[in-house]
């Protein structure tokens, strides 16, 4: 008999998990092979590969109340993965470094520039869904995500942006012209002018109602990124 074919008997009648108890010390002895060793070590590779493919791994329940964020009375409750708090984060991010998901400062801010930030919030808000993964999307939790994003958008911003800002920009930017030409009767800055809208008053309640439901929105996505 050779070497090799010695050595493949021997290792095929090597056991691969021994355990004994040693009278004299009183210990327990565990001999493991290397072959179930390595066998392990795949296996457990394979499933974490597995899971991250399938969307990451699934955490604690967690509920959104769209009572909360003020776009309707539905509630959600669904376990969060990888790619929600991927998702919940970027959306995070850009309303919190937007003047869209900060409080509004109506002796400070511009409004038509409060309008360009919503606007482009759109845009990222679209992309980010548009560049979830289709094989993630299958995920209850996920959709839940989706949806949500979408329902904020169409629901929040979509009925104030239609029924404000045409209007509002087309009067503040004639106004405006008007004071940069020297025409009106005293030098204002944007803030005052603004002021100066004929609907001033239901313009700036409507408005403050969506940023307080943004705000709320982008809470909610902070609380998902944390959870566990």
């Amino acid at each position: 008999m050779s070497v090799s074919q010695t050595q493949a008997s021997a290792n095929a009648s090597t056991p691969l998990l021994t355990f004994s108890w040693d009278q004299t010390s009183w210990s327990f002895n565990l001999t493991v092979s290397v072959l179930l060793l390595a066998l392990a070590v795949f296996i457990f590779i394979a499933l974490i590969i597995w899971r991250i493919k399938a969307g990451g791994y699934t955490f604690r329940n967690f509920e959104i109340d769209q009572a909360d964020i003020g776009i309707g009375s539905q509630k959600f409750v669904f376990k969060p993965n990888m790619t929600d708090k991927q998702v919940a984060y970027a959306i995070w991010v850009e309303l919190s470094t937007r003047k869209i998901g900060l409080p509004i400062d109506f002796d400070h801010d511009v409004i038509a520039e409060i309008y360009d930030s919503w606007f482009n919030f759109f845009s990222v808000t679209r992309d980010l869904i548009k560049g979830i993964p289709a094989v993630k999307v299958k995920r209850d939790s996920t959709q839940t995500i989706i949806k949500l994003s979408i329902q904020v958008l169409n629901d929040g911003l979509r009925p104030h942006m239609t029924t404000w800002q045409a209007r509002f920009r087309h009067w503040y930017d004639r106004e405006l012209a008007k004071y940069e030409k020297g025409d009106g009767a005293e030098v204002l800055d944007p803030q005052l002018i603004q002021a100066k809208f004929p609907k001033y008053d239901e313009l700036k309640e409507d408005m403050e109602r969506v940023n307080q439901s943004l705000i709320k929105y982008r809470d909610k996505m902070y609380q998902l990124v944390l959870k566990d």
